[in-house]
């Protein structure tokens, strides 16, 4: 590899993670201020005690791990339709299906508190109470989580070996056991992905979550936007650096885990190759 190469990869990775060193750095600083006057680990301890930072983040953690689950549910019911469907109608949904992906975040946010207003009003006029919280949160999350679902599912639904699914039926299985027990085994990688990939979105969510969060349920993002009109609290480093690392620490664990299982299948493969060779 020649020098330039060497020199673009160093200033790449600078620029991705310099910015996320100086947090982790600041969240040791014995000071408030932007320099460094000692270590200290208090913010850490006083972050515990935090009753508003721990609801914040309690609120985005269980908006993401609802709205995930749900739109994986539904992304992946909507992904096995869209495959069953006519090409032209297929092609029809799949275009309103990219709509939410490309569409700017604050059109979908206003778009969210529009609707979430009048639907607000109406419900009045029949004496039902509803507010701005959980409610709006996790369905504006559904609501732009599903199509990420459906994206992570099609491919694996289009590689799936029907001979596989019409072989199980014909072992016994009824068409629900045949998908249960088969197919969603053949697609289970790509429905972890949306999972995994609709949890990420909901919790790095900010415009969508400013527009529909209400007074007493706010998420964590929203919550530093609003520290940032006086001075975000080192707290909030401190607690970047702990989902940092354990973000860190989880990557590290599946890429070790799944060398593991690379490692087994190389070996299982060779003792097969003996066998068949003796």
């Amino acid at each position: 590899m020649k020098w330039y190469s060497k020199t673009y990869i160093g200033v790449f990775l600078a620029f991705l993670y310099l910015p996320i060193m100086i947090l982790i750095i600041f969240s040791f600083n014995d000071s408030k201020g932007r320099t460094f006057t000692g270590f200290t680990t208090k913010w850490f301890i006083q972050l515990f005690n935090d009753r508003a930072v721990l609801d914040a983040l309690w609120t985005t953690v269980i908006v993401a791990l609802v709205s995930a689950t749900i739109a994986t549910i539904m992304g992946t019911a909507a992904a096995i339709g869209l495959e069953k469907m006519d090409a032209k109608i297929k092609s029809v949904f799949m275009n309103l299906t990219y709509v939410p992906i490309i569409n700017p975040e604050i059109i979908t946010g206003v778009s969210f508190m529009l609707l979430f207003v009048t639907a607000k009003k109406w419900l009045a006029a029949v004496g039902i109470d509803f507010e701005f919280g959980w409610t709006t949160l996790i369905l504006a999350h559904i609501t732009f989580n599903v199509p990420y679902v459906i994206l992570n599912v099609l491919p694996k639904l289009r590689q799936l070996d029907n001979s596989l699914v019409e072989a199980a039926m014909d072992l016994g299985c009824n068409p629900l056991q045949a998908f249960l027990k088969v197919a969603i085994h053949e697609i289970k990688p790509g429905i972890i992905a949306g999972f995994l990939m609709a949890l990420t979105f909901s919790m790095d969510d900010f415009v969508v979550s400013y527009f529909t969060t209400g007074a007493k349920h706010q998420t964590l993002s929203v919550m530093i936007y609003a520290m940032t009109k006086k001075r975000v609290s080192p707290e909030i480093n401190a607690l970047s650096t702990i989902i940092f690392i354990a973000v860190l620490a989880i990557l590290v664990i599946i890429n070790l885990a799944e060398r593991k299982a690379e490692k087994k299948l190389k070996q299982s493969s060779l003792k097969l190759k003996r066998g068949t060779v003796k």
